[in-house]
């Protein structure tokens, strides 16, 4: 039996090898507790949001929506960002991309699905939390388009900036890339030619002065993203 003490200082892969899903979510609701009502109520019903656009998803050996439950935690608890708006965008940082009809909960004639799924973000939650989801949301590609160069082209456009959304991507890419040790086979070389030239332009957004982060939580980003470059290095080199 895992008590909430402990529950507290597991570290967040390790609370999904072992608890899944659940344990991410009563980390959750641990870490909100210490906030204030309105914070827990709008990232409360983000989480319970994200948890339902996402059901139907599955990512290599877990349910998906563990990676946006461990992205929030991230910021929250090592990053020390308690922003409703920040932790709520972090929560559905992927709904538009990957589910945006359920998102703009609606089917046939009418906007484009992603341009309803914004708007539906706006109404639910605010314009701020819909501008870090756009932010941070990978630009449509066309057949034939290099999408390790387009990847990086959104990186250094529209997560550059957005100071806020520098957060959320870091995290998420950090949540990705150093997780690149539980992806199987060709997916993760696939995954290690994307994130290996990202590396640098993510070190280069954490470090910029409007970074929205303090120095001591810069400096533990960069031993995460050493793990993560050390990871990338090996899979490509396998």
């Amino acid at each position: 039996m895992i008590t909430a003490n402990q529950l507290r200082v597991m570290p967040l892969h390790a609370i999904t090898e072992i608890l899944g899903t659940g344990g991410l979510q009563q980390r959750l609701v641990l870490e909100l507790d210490r906030l204030p009502a309105a914070t827990r109520t709008a990232v409360t019903d983000a989480a319970a949001w994200a948890g339902r656009l996402h059901e139907s998803q599955h990512r290599v050996r877990e349910p998906y929506i563990n990676h946006p439950l461990r992205v929030a935690l991230r910021i929250l608890c090592y990053y020390r960002v308690h922003d409703p708006d920040v932790l709520t965008a972090a929560l559905l940082h992927d709904t538009v991309e990957d589910q945006p009809w359920a998102v703009a909960a609606r089917c046939g004639a009418g906007p484009p699905p992603r341009e309803a799924a914004f708007a539906a973000l706006t109404d639910r939650y605010s314009a701020r939390v819909r501008a870090l989801v756009a932010a941070v949301t990978n630009p449509i590609t066309t057949p034939g388009t290099d999408r390790t160069q387009s990847y990086l082209r959104h990186l250094s456009t529209a997560v550059a900036a957005e100071p806020w959304a520098r957060v959320i991507k870091l995290s998420d890419f950090t949540d990705n890339a150093a997780g690149l040790i539980h992806t199987p086979g060709p997916k993760a070389q696939r995954a290690a030619v994307k994130y290996g030239p990202a590396v640098a332009v993510m070190r280069d957004l954490l470090h910029r002065p409007d970074t929205p982060l303090a120095p001591a939580v810069k400096a533990y980003i960069d031993t995460k993203l050493d793990v993560a470059q050390g990871r990338i290095a090996a899979i490509a080199a396998a």
